[in-house]
């Protein structure tokens, strides 16, 4: 039953923060991508969407819940791409986001994906990380000395 809500967890807000809700910027004009350049978009679409799919399973198997807020893990994740980056399926997204706009090229998908990095940024330290230490404690204080919150670190910790 968790790795049913974890999925649907995954399509209804990632897939809604980081597919749909971009592509409905695009207007009837927007153009064929042309050159070299509007390519670069599939390898962060690539990454992006690898992110987001490794960071589920983690949840689900180390965490034993999902990403939901309402069903969260009962383990704290540490392992994985948590290692390089205390917020690696926020990272997966706007990576995502940064591809549609190699592709696209529409500023309105750059003013959203600020928008979305300002707010989840706001999310991030006004409630999860203090409901993670309130969770965890010294788990997770440990934790956030030794991870970067948004800019992944390339050594590995453990």
């Amino acid at each position: 039953m968790t790795a049913l809500k974890s999925l649907l967890f995954l399509i209804f807000v990632p897939g809604l923060l980081a597919v749909y809700i971009p592509l409905a910027f695009l207007t009837e004009g927007t153009r064929i991508p042309t050159g070299v350049f509007a390519y670069l978009a599939f390898p962060f679409w690539f990454i992006g969407g690898s992110t987001l799919l490794w960071c589920f399973w983690d949840f689900l198997v180390k965490g034993k819940g999902t990403p939901a807020p309402i069903d969260p893990p009962k383990e704290l994740v540490v392992t994985g791409l948590y290692r390089y980056v205390r917020n690696p399926m926020y990272v997966g997204v706007i990576l995502t986001l940064m591809g549609h706009f190699l592709w696209f090229q529409t500023v309105s998908i750059i003013v959203y994906g600020l928008f979305f990095f300002v707010v989840a940024h706001l999310f991030v330290t006004g409630y999860e990380e203090p409901h993670l230490k309130k969770v965890f404690g010294a788990a997770y204080e440990d934790y956030v000395k030794k991870v970067p919150r948004w800019l992944p670190h390339l050594k590995k910790r453990s």
